[in-house]
């Protein structure tokens, strides 16, 4: 798609949107001006999004690669734990699952499974 027309469809859809949060949602959003307070603030938000946007992505980039991280692993561990108790449910002479030296040895745990997952993911 040619350059002119993804910014002048970024310009009308922040148009768009911001005439239906102010009609929509006017305890939230209020513009005064009619149309062209629509149109102003619309604008704004169009130029905003396409040169600050960029900038505060790259400064937030490691704010989201922690929370990433994070998340990731929250989701193994609770994966694991899950793992770990339906093993206590099988007969011990079939096989006994255990984590040993506490947080350490969930750590690692959940570390190396976490990754072999995800490169298995991509295989």
């Amino acid at each position: 798609m040619p350059l002119p027309l993804r910014i002048t469809l970024r310009v009308a859809a922040s148009i768009t949107l911001v005439w239906a949060l102010a009609t929509y949602l006017p305890q939230y959003f209020i513009i005064t001006g009619g149309w062209r307070g629509y149109v102003v603030v619309g604008l704004l938000l169009a130029i905003m999004n396409m040169t600050i946007r960029p900038i505060l992505s790259l400064l937030t980039f490691p704010l989201r690669l922690v929370a990433s991280l994070v998340a990731f692993l929250i989701a193994n561990g609770i994966f694991l734990w899950l793992a770990l108790e339906a093993s206590k449910s099988l007969d011990p002479s079939l096989t006994t699952f255990h984590i040993a030296t506490g947080f350490e040895g969930w750590a690692v745990a959940i570390l190396c499974i976490g990754i072999t997952n995800w490169i298995l993911k991509f295989l």
